[in-house]
């Protein structure tokens, strides 16, 4: 007859395939889910942003429920103004644009008589890899014919980009425009669906976080990232750069992406700077500023307003920021870390998201409670 341990392992069997199994379950449905955001990508991106832009602002339309102003009216002036602020500076910044697309034949010359001798090297390359591929293509078979795909123009696919930009920003604005007009009711309909007085604390607990997070983060982070285009913008102007209001933008924007950013914005002014100033040593200082301004909020600025509450792993970060940026292009590379503190109050409030919850915290993380007016919800 078998042992006691035989018998044992012999029951454990059924139950260690069932978690083999509801594994695989999950890694297949990841990537599924992977699959359809990557090809719907024009469906959902629309629909994600209204759902970010709602949980930053509907702290602001709940506070301003308290002192008597109604959900709708405070909803559609917060999206109003939105829509505005965008607008004037997609305005104001509309002719440095245009400017910088004009010159850009002026200052590609300039650039290939700076960098003569590295693009000399560079052309020589060129020649031999061209060599080898005249010599492959003789070898090819004869009556083998190539067949050339036509592509669209730069102005047939710039105008296609403005106008699925345009589309997807009317979608999300009107999204968050009725999110924050409903208040609480999406919140209400959470906690009537699940029946348990634990799984009504839990989803509360999970919402709220996520909402009181993504405030916090996306409020503060755009306060942040507009002092430090202002600081660059005035910069520039200081050391004589041209468009310095453009910089600002350029940096205000770039900001949002972590690490990445600030290494585009650097490479793109020490560009610029090269192409216009004809002494080295004064345009080295252009890129050594704004190098100078990243290094400041990133090591004391940023610290000091957000402190340790959104604290994440250096590693997920940057490995959030290439994923989306590969998935959604730079628009998901701008929601990456918003996408990330959703997915971490998410793994804090679940006991089977523990130890990735963990692994996504920064040494010292500090984890947030229940808000106040979250158990007036709870029937």
């Amino acid at each position: 007859m078998p042992g006691p341990e035989a018998l044992e392992r012999a029951s454990d069997a059924p139950e260690r395939t069932l978690v083999v199994i509801r594994n695989l379950l999950g890694i297949l449905v990841l990537i599924a889910c992977a699959a359809l955001m990557f090809f719907a990508k024009d469906l959902i991106l629309p629909f994600v942003l209204g759902v970010l832009l709602a949980l930053t602002l509907s702290p602001l339309t709940r506070g301003l429920a308290r002192r008597g102003v109604p959900p709708v009216l405070s909803a559609g002036l917060l999206i109003l103004a939105v829509a505005a602020t965008v607008a004037a500076g997609l305005y104001l910044l509309s002719g440095p644009i245009s400017d910088w697309i004009d010159d850009a034949p002026r200052i590609r010359s300039i650039l290939e008589y700076r960098l003569r001798d590295i693009t000399a090297s560079l052309e020589t390359v060129r020649e031999a890899s061209e060599r080898m591929e005249n010599i492959a293509a003789s070898a090819e078979a004869p009556g083998v014919v190539k067949v050339a795909i036509d592509q669209p123009g730069i102005l047939a696919s710039t105008a296609l980009d403005m106008v699925t930009l345009a589309t997807t920003a009317m979608v999300a604005l009107v999204l968050a425009l009725f999110l924050l007009a409903s208040n609480d009711i999406f919140y209400v309909k959470i906690v009537e669906s699940l029946r348990g007085q634990t799984e009504k604390q839990r989803a509360l607990k999970i919402v709220y976080s996520i909402e009181r997070r993504i405030s916090r983060y996306l409020l503060s982070i755009t306060l942040i990232n507009a002092g430090m285009g202002v600081v660059v913008a005035a910069a520039m102007w200081a050391l004589g750069m041209p468009q310095p209001a453009l910089w600002g933008a350029v940096a205000f924007l770039l900001n949002f992406l972590p690490y990445i950013g600030s290494l585009i914005g650097i490479g793109l002014c020490a560009v610029v700077s090269l192409v216009s100033f004809s002494a080295l040593s004064w345009a080295v200082l252009p890129p050594l500023a704004y190098l100078l301004a990243t290094a400041l909020e990133g090591q004391c600025v940023t610290p000091v307003v957000l402190g340790r509450r959104l604290n994440l792993n250096a590693v997920a970060v940057f490995s959030a920021v290439v994923f989306w940026a590969w998935m959604w292009g730079f628009i998901g590379a701008l929601m990456a870390v918003p996408i990330l503190v959703c997915f971490k109050s998410l793994c804090d409030h679940l006991p089977g998201l523990a130890g990735l919850g963990r692994f996504l915290s920064g040494d010292g993380a500090i984890e947030e409670g229940l808000p106040q007016e979250a158990p007036s919800l709870i029937p």
